[in-house]
Order: structure tokens, then sequence, then C-alpha cells
């Protein structure tokens, strides 16, 4: 239970780390919490008009997902415990120690996260997401449309266990947190792709 307990810690420092915030003041970028939507996170920081700075931030948002997952199982993290760690980074994205709690929406560390588990299933969940938001010029509605789809595929290929739960939480969480985005939705008023915040 100790041993757990480290993982997670280890899971949420590595997921606290905001990446939005580093890469931006890296590229000499208005902070993305002072813009747009104010979230910290790449499609905010593409709000800029930077796709190098978007582009890095999406990758290291990412890359803690699987690299709290890597990391516990390299010092012999079990499939279930390697995937709780998982969960804890998308936690630290969403509630970072680093940023007093307010992170971002998580869709990025979710898809590390889902890498880490199965790489067949984020990039069938990218790929919805993807489409949806090429269609649709929404990243919210994208990545409510993968998270509303993620955990019946989950379930389908893994059965009930850590993968699944894990994947039914992350994609709970990430609906949850874009409750605001599918009110501006309904109302017309969310910010497309690539736009500027609408008034």
């Amino acid at each position: 239970m100790e041993t757990l307990a480290l993982y997670l810690i280890l899971g949420y420092l590595i997921g606290s780390l905001p990446f939005a915030v580093i890469v931006s003041k890296l590229f000499g970028l208005a902070d993305p919490r002072s813009f747009g939507s104010g979230n910290p996170g790449a499609t905010n920081v593409l709000r800029t008009g930077n796709k190098a700075a978007a582009a890095l931030t999406l990758l290291g948002d990412a890359s803690k997902g699987w690299l709290a997952m890597w990391l516990a199982a390299k010092v012999g993290a079990g499939e279930t415990a390697a995937a709780l760690t998982g969960l804890a980074a998308f936690l630290g994205h969403l509630y970072p120690v680093f940023l007093r709690f307010k992170g971002g929406k998580g869709v990025a560390t979710a898809i590390g996260v889902l890498i880490g588990l199965d790489g067949w299933l984020a990039f069938a969940a990218a790929l919805i997401w993807l489409a949806t938001a090429v269609v649709s010029r929404y990243s919210s509605l994208a990545a409510v449309t993968a998270a509303a789809v993620a955990p019946t595929l989950a379930l389908a290929w893994h059965g009930p266990g850590a993968v699944a739960l894990v994947v039914g939480l992350m994609c709970l969480l990430l609906i949850w947190r874009h409750r605001g985005n599918l009110g501006r939705l309904l109302a017309g008023t969310e910010n497309a792709i690539g736009s500027k915040k609408k008034s």
C-alpha cells in the first residue's frame, strides 16, 4: 500500500507540470490563463498563433501521462498500479499543485495515459477527436465525443478491470470539466479552434 501511494504521488507530481505555462514563458508568450478560454492547455496556446508552442504543449501534456506510467512500471508497478499512476497524472493535470489546483481540461494527458494503457485504444480515441474537430472546428465537442466513446471501447477490448476503470473515470472527469463548454456550444458562443475569444 505504501508503494502504491508513492506511485500515485509520483504520477500526480508529473501530471502537475503545467506545460502550457512553461512553454509560453519559453516562447515569450502571454500566460495562457490570461486570454481565450483561460485554460492552460494546447488549444488555448494555439490562440496565440504560435503553432510550435501549441505543438510542444500538446506533446508535453501527453507525454507526462505516459511517462508517469512508464516510470512506475520501470520500478516494479504491476498493471493495476501503473494504470492508477496514469490516473493520478491525469488528476495532477486537472488540479496541479503548481497552479494552485487550477489546471487544464486534461485531453492531451488522457491520450498519454491511453497510450500507456493500450496504444490502439489511444489511436481510436485520437481518431474520434480529430474527425470531430475537423468537421465541427470545436476542440471541446471533439473531446466530449471521444470521452463518450472511449469507455465502451475499453470495456469491449479489455473487459472489466483496471483499464476500463481508469478510462471510465478519466472520461467522466473530462466530460465534467467540459460542462461549461457544452453550455457555450448550446448557446452558440463557444470558441472555435484557432479563434480569438468571443465577446
